[in-house]
């Protein structure tokens, strides 16, 4: 009777270890890395002393926090991502193949020339590739329309 309960257990765990997938990658191409502004860092020239005995002036140090920005081109759409992580980004390298997926709200790309861990990117526009619309429009050789 164990032997069978048992036998049943190990059959049921199997099963539903093979049934979770893998995640499906698509492959794309770094094409391209900017830097652009994406916000302000300030910083007071206040200390604790000053505010107690009011000696501060009112001065701030302002410097333009600027953001990587990689283009990331599939087989049909070009996308513009931004690193998620803004204090620790990873600089990827341009004209490699990266694998990234789509989950929820976010891209999950990965470059296995790199180290091949899965990091979060946000999208910020998503354009269809006019040279593979136009490609699949014109006929083939030999097609007579």
């Amino acid at each position: 009777m164990k032997i069978g309960m048992v036998a049943i257990l190990v059959v049921a765990t199997t099963m539903s270890i093979q049934a979770k997938d893998a995640p499906a990658y698509e492959k794309g191409v770094l094409i391209q890395m900017d830097s652009s502004s994406c916000g302000y860092a300030e910083k007071d020239g206040k200390t604790i002393a000053g505010e107690i005995f009011g000696t501060d002036g009112q001065h701030k140090n302002t410097k333009v926090v600027m953001c990587q920005e990689y283009v990331l081109q599939s087989e049909r759409v070009t996308y513009r991502i931004r690193p998620k992580d803004d204090k620790h980004p990873v600089l990827l390298p341009v004209g490699e193949t990266a694998q990234f997926r789509i989950h929820k709200d976010k891209l999950l790309l990965r470059v296995p020339e790199a180290d091949g861990k899965e990091r979060e990117y946000f999208v910020l526009s998503m354009t269809p590739r006019s040279d593979v619309a136009a490609a699949s429009k014109s006929p083939a050789r030999g097609e007579i329309r």
